[in-house]
């Protein structure tokens, strides 16, 4: 089914070579309590999930989750970052990290605003 739109992207912008990131953070017992998931396609690594819970919260691990993620984008040559976040989340802790607003969208959901935000890394 989406062979063709795949076939004609290749055909238009070459392959993607789309690769999953995926940062975890673990508990002692092994379980994932939260992390960075992310993927790298057409020389962008797209941050699709930063969670951690609450109690994790304040301690710079977001700050590291985002500094490794930043790392495997250089080692990978990508161009850049971007992620999304909503009005109610966490622009504020994207821009300290030097992530710039290239988009917004309002009434998403309605009464709130979805914020597109990316950060280079070549010149």
């Amino acid at each position: 089914m989406l062979a063709p739109l795949r076939a004609y992207n290749i055909a238009q912008a070459g392959d993607p070579h789309i690769r999953p990131v995926a940062i975890l953070v673990k508990a002692e017992n092994g379980t994932t309590e939260g992390g960075l998931w992310g993927r790298i396609g057409y020389d962008w690594l797209f941050i699709e999930l930063l969670g951690l819970p609450e109690a994790l919260r304040g301690q710079g691990l977001g700050r590291n989750l985002m500094e490794r993620a930043e790392a495997i984008a250089r080692d990978a040559g990508c161009a850049g970052i971007w992620l999304d976040t909503y009005e109610f989340q966490a622009r504020g802790f994207y821009e300290k990290l030097g992530y710039t607003l290239f988009g917004a969208m309002p009434d998403h959901p309605v009464g709130q605003k979805r914020f597109f935000l990316m950060k280079r890394l070549l010149p």
